[in-house]
């Protein structure tokens, strides 16, 4: 035990002390800092004004014309940075079909960002509105957007137009009923949510989950380097003739875990103060960090004894990388199902991944975060499985570490490798 601590300790030193560790360490604050400060103030004034956007339009219903100035007009009044040059083309003097065609021309030469053609029922509901763009980018999925609203606002005036109904009557019918949320936590305490704290709720759940997945994932990878640098290196050979291969993987694994616990702390710190720098209300249990401390232990122990099997065998970085690719796409599946995840952490889905081992603290985490309520037994049940796996893998991934990691040239193939784990 002791040695495997002076092994621990070692690696946590060796690594805390590079320049890589120390400047990533103060970058991550910084970056948080700066992603919170650039989001807060990325507004339509700091981006500046935009080149006006060139949008004609044929209306075939022949009513619109007035309707369509005004809705026009209003927007550009609103949004005088970013206005939109209405061109009103008619189709009387030419068929319908050799106005578009000559339109839509203009739009290929770049005269018009957009053609667009209001079908003749459309006061009816009937009708459509075809919109004719040269290319679909970020800045047409805008306009177009926009278009379609300010069209369907002429649409629904002339509409109300015919049925007498005064345009502040309809402003009035359609005026906005906005809706307060309020936490009833207990008989004596309320608790009014904005929407900054309505949308920091929903991005704690997350921000756990990826930081779970940033320690585990980010620091696993820690293992594998150190372990093949060393190995190629010969330096292995000098170790193992001091401790034996079990003690050295387990002492590693720890020292790991502990720079793990560091790092995954101070990006936790930097999150919560860049929190509260804006003024958001976010409240995390303490509950949910000891359980955090506890998954993430697990886990870690779990995933740097695989990745300290895998080293042992592999004799360059490059012959990790492809046994990795299988491992990398089963911990991604958690972070491409986040939102669903949080939104339903007591679903069937969640509770299947929750106990699949290498996803367990991950999903368990997002679920304990988005669900407060989330019963003690499944928590107690997820736990109590890691705890009997991580042995588990620890005890198999030193059975290919002892063979492995003194083993040089080619690569052993898994028939061979499952051999090793079989021995006694």
């Amino acid at each position: 035990m002791r040695r495997m601590l002076k092994v621990a300790q070692r690696e946590y030193a060796d690594t805390v002390k590079t320049k890589t560790f120390i400047l990533s360490v103060l970058m991550t604050p910084v970056l948080i800092g700066v992603i919170v400060f650039f989001n807060s103030k990325a507004s339509q004034d700091m981006m500046g004004p935009r080149p006006a956007h060139h949008v004609a339009v044929t209306d075939l219903s022949g009513q619109l014309a007035d309707h369509l100035n005004t809705a026009f007009e209003q927007f550009n009044a609103n949004q005088p940075q970013r206005p939109i040059v209405l061109e009103q083309i008619a189709a009387d003097a030419a068929p319908a079909a050799q106005v578009v065609e000559q339109q839509k021309l203009r739009v290929r030469a770049g005269d018009l960002t957009a053609y667009a053609l209001v079908d003749s029922n459309v006061i009816d509901g009937q009708g459509a509105v075809r919109l004719y763009t040269r290319k679909t980018g970020p800045q047409e999925w805008e306009l177009v957007s926009t278009v379609d609203n300010l069209v369907n606002r002429a649409v629904v005036r002339r509409r109300s137009e015919i049925r007498q109904i005064s345009p502040q009557l309809l402003a009035e019918l359609q005026r906005h009923v906005p809706v307060e949320q309020i936490d009833v936590e207990s008989a004596t305490r309320e608790t009014k949510i904005s929407d900054m704290d309505r949308m920091s709720r929903m991005m704690v759940p997350f921000f756990f989950m990826f930081t779970m997945f940033m320690g585990i994932f980010g620091m696993g990878q820690h293992m594998l380097t150190s372990i093949i640098e060393e190995k190629s290196s010969r330096i292995m050979e000098v170790l193992l003739s001091a401790i034996s291969p079990r003690e050295l993987m387990t002492g590693k694994i720890l020292g790991l875990a502990a720079i793990g616990l560091t790092v995954v702390g101070l990006w936790t710190v930097a999150a919560y103060g860049a929190t509260v720098w804006q003024g958001m209300n976010v409240t995390v249990p303490v509950r949910l960090l000891a359980y955090f401390v506890v998954y993430y232990v697990l886990g870690f122990l779990l995933f740097s004894a695989m990745l300290a099997g895998i080293g042992s065998i592999c004799n360059t970085i490059k012959e990790s990388q492809s046994l990795m690719m299988p491992i990398s796409l089963v911990f991604v599946l958690p972070m491409m199902a986040w939102f669903n995840l949080a939104q339903h952490p007591d679903g069937t889905f969640a509770r299947v991944l929750s106990f699949i081992p290498p996803l367990t603290p991950m999903v368990m985490v997002l679920r304990i975060s988005a669900s407060p309520d989330l019963p003690l037994g499944e928590i107690l049940a997820s736990i109590a499985m890691l705890a009997v796996c991580v042995p588990v893998v620890i005890w198999a991934a030193a059975k290919v570490f002892r063979t492995g990691v003194l083993m040089y040239g080619k690569r052993p193939q898994w028939r061979e490798v499952l051999r090793w784990v079989r021995q006694s």
